[in-house]
């Protein structure tokens, strides 16, 4: 029921009319406007916004997990975010795809149906260019990749689709299994053209190669798991507490991390010529005297001195000082 007018309020609306204050056509028009939400049934969003918010959270816990993965396969800096997540028809997914590109089929038992995988071509290059020991750069135009490089690939793709088990891990258990590779978007019709889809896409920086990861998830293949994603969004926002087992697992992780350690034996400067003249049995004196440590570096910090020596017929050193300065801010 409306307000109900006070006889006040009535002498002075009357009034207003007479006077022109207020045209009677606009309160009419006023009255019959309401609030109009556009719906395009082509595209029903299926998606709650809760949902969308923990599959946001689930692969900001993947782009960390792919970091890490990347950054010890190709020993480069690597970064890594959730660009967008957006509900689209598969139809128009597809249609937006490069051809050829590197798409991976892989399903998530026990939920059924297939998930799909794309890895630009930009950044498919420059992992390979990285892994054949270059310096990470994509290729100057898209073609399709040769059987080398399949296989590349293929073995990456099989060890970035693993990294999703855990991402999803405190939302439901489930054991994402590789099914094949594709390069043609067209022979890879996972569901039907108008089936709603969510697509994730990711930014991945390899050094100074940028490219993207659109993983796309149908709606039939999250429907059983939907509540879940809804129950996820709520506790996720609360704050956690590591328990100290999961505080052990991270450190178990750390201890298997590859780091580079350096020996410095010390440096010296000659000329050009010199260099050019050099034989097997000269000698280059360096200005590090025999009597001083070695320092050892961890990555870009100093952490041990050593003294060099033999072990067997094996050149060594033997460390004689832990540095506690540099490198310690997250210990």
């Amino acid at each position: 029921m409306g307000d109900v007018l006070s006889q006040s309020e009535i002498d002075a609306l009357l009034n207003a009319l007479s006077d022109g204050q207020v045209d009677v056509e606009e309160m009419k028009t006023t009255k019959t406007q309401k609030r109009i939400r556009v719906y395009d049934f082509k595209r029903p969003n299926k998606f709650s916004k809760d949902q969308i918010h923990s599959l946001h959270n689930i692969h900001e816990n993947y782009c960390r997990g792919l970091t890490t993965f990347f950054s010890g396969n190709l020993h480069s800096v690597v970064e890594s975010a959730v660009l967008s997540i957006e509900q689209i028809t598969y139809d128009e997914f597809i249609r937006s795809l490069p051809n050829p590109t590197v798409l991976a089929l892989y399903s998530l038992s026990p939920l059924e149906g297939t998930v799909l995988m794309e890895v630009s071509p930009a950044l498919t290059f420059a992992v390979v260019d990285r892994l054949l020991g270059g310096q990470g750069e994509g290729a100057e135009k898209n073609r399709d990749l040769t059987e080398i490089e399949k296989t590349i690939i293929e073995n990456r793709l099989r060890q970035m689709i693993l990294i999703s088990e855990e991402a999803w891990a405190e939302v439901y258990e489930l054991k994402p299994q590789f099914l094949s590779m594709e390069s043609n978007p067209q022979f890879t019709q996972i569901v039907a053209p108008n089936e709603m889809i969510v697509l994730i896409t990711l930014e991945v920086r390899i050094g100074e190669a940028v490219g993207m990861i659109n993983i796309c998830i149908p709606y039939l293949v999250l429907e059983p798991i939907l509540d879940k994603l809804s129950t996820f969004f709520l506790f996720s926002s609360q704050a956690k507490v590591s328990s100290p087992e999961q505080v052990q697992a991270i450190r178990k992780k750390i201890e298997w991390a590859k780091v580079e350690m350096v020996v410095f034996l010390g440096t010296s400067e000659i000329l050009v010529r010199e260099l050019l003249d050099l034989t097997k049995g000269d000698v280059i004196p360096l200005n590090q005297s025999v009597q001083e440590s070695l320092p050892i570096y961890v990555g870009e910090f100093m952490k041990f001195k050593s003294v060099p020596g033999l072990n067997g017929e094996h050149l060594a050193v033997q460390i004689t000082e832990i540095v506690k300065e540099g490198g310690e801010q997250n210990e």
